[in-house]
């Protein structure tokens, strides 16, 4: 996808940034397709700093252009559904103002939270689309710097490489299922 992407860059260069972030927005929107192969494609065609610029722009509109769809779209479907029963999320989609910028920053700092989930609970809840807006494009600094940074090495990694960061990913990924199970059966 990424080299797609950057053949398309390429043949369109005028307006690359213009369809990064448009591609960016769409990706956010639709909230269950990672952005890291955008990422790459960003820092190869338009260099480490200035990709991840195009990148942290991108990802900030989309989660922007996210919130205001989910909270059109799903403030009808949340009135009618009942939070009384899991008095976890009620907490959650009921934060307001410092709580609710620091709740969403915390989020946003973790690389491994979907931003799709952020979205959606923040645009369900009570939280304005100003705290939403700062809090979130804050908390994507870091994790599009981490992002950004494992992208460059790993375009560097040579196959060996690679093979070793499959293995860690999966491990990783497998302890954060487990805790996730944990954590509902508490």
């Amino acid at each position: 996808m990424e080299e797609q992407l950057l053949l398309f860059f390429t043949e369109n260069a005028q307006i690359a940034i213009f369809f990064s972030l448009l591609i960016n927005i769409f990706i956010s929107v639709l909230g269950v397709i990672p952005s890291f192969f955008l990422t790459a494609a960003n820092i190869s065609f338009f260099g480490f700093w200035s990709g991840t610029v195009v990148s942290f722009l991108g990802e900030a509109l989309g989660a922007i252009v996210s919130f205001y769809i989910y909270r059109k779209g799903f403030k009808t479907v949340s009135k009618s559904l009942s939070t009384e029963k899991f008095p976890k999320v009620k907490k959650l989609l009921d934060v307001e103002g410092k709580e609710a910028f620091y709740l969403i920053l915390a989020f946003r700092l973790f690389p491994f939270v979907p931003s799709g989930i952020v979205n959606i609970f923040a645009a369900l809840g009570r939280v304005s689309l100003l705290t939403f807006l700062i809090s979130s494009s804050i908390g994507k600094i870091p994790a599009l710097m981490i992002e950004a940074y494992s992208v460059l090495q790993i375009t560097q990694f040579n196959t060996e490489g690679k093979i070793i960061l499959s293995i860690i990913s999966i491990y990783l990924f497998s302890k954060i299922i487990k805790s996730l199970r944990k954590y509902q059966k508490s």
